[in-house]
């Protein structure tokens, strides 16, 4: 009696929390717009540029939404996620970036058998929800362009932009970071032209 007893409440507990599993709303799924074009761009080059997938810490590189409420603590956006790893859409939104220019000879990820030129090997230090104070997104990406013919780097710089947060939804914050990362996205591809 007592062990039907158990395994009935066991059985009714389980099946009260699957259900509620099966019944969370999932995630909104965010991602970084497709850049515009970029205009009036100085240079242009024949030269064929690699975006290996930047480097991030940990924190960063998943699909999870930084926020950081004090400068010493991370959280993540409730309820919301990236379409993909956060490196991995930062690598191929910058390539459509390059690519929309129309001023390179072409510009790849690896893999894709270009007989490279240049490499832009970048690690993302940033790109967060900043909640100390008015809440703003920031982005810092170091990048350092890279002579792929003998492996000397040209030049190194650190990239950064801070865009104030229009809101408290969590469409607002993401709204933010996608405008930091358009900023971003511009600059880099403007120094890099400048550059090679």
């Amino acid at each position: 009696m007592k062990r039907s007893t158990s395994r009935s409440v066991l059985l009714a507990f389980l099946a009260v929390a699957l259900s509620s599993c099966l019944s969370a709303p999932p995630p909104d799924t965010f991602e970084i717009s497709a850049p515009a074009i970029v205009q009036n761009v100085a240079g242009t080059s024949r030269a064929q540029i690699l975006i290996p997938e930047p480097t991030a810490i940990k924190t960063l590189d998943s699909e999870k939404i930084v926020v950081k409420p004090t400068p010493y603590s991370v959280e993540y956006l409730a309820g919301s996620q990236w379409s993909d790893r956060l490196p991995r859409m930062v690598q191929l939104r910058l390539l459509q970036a390059f690519e929309n220019t129309g001023r390179i000879g072409a510009v790849g990820v690896p893999g894709q058998g270009l007989a490279i030129d240049y490499q832009m090997v970048m690690e993302v230090r940033k790109f967060e929800i900043d909640a100390v104070g008015p809440a703003r997104a920031v982005i810092e990406i170091s990048v350092k362009a890279l002579n792929d013919r003998n492996g000397s780097v040209l030049r190194t710089k650190v990239f950064a932009v801070e865009v104030p947060v229009a809101g408290t939804t969590n469409t607002d914050y993401v709204a933010a970071l996608d405008r930091a990362y358009e900023q971003i996205s511009d600059e880099i591809v403007r120094w890099t032209l400048a550059l090679i």
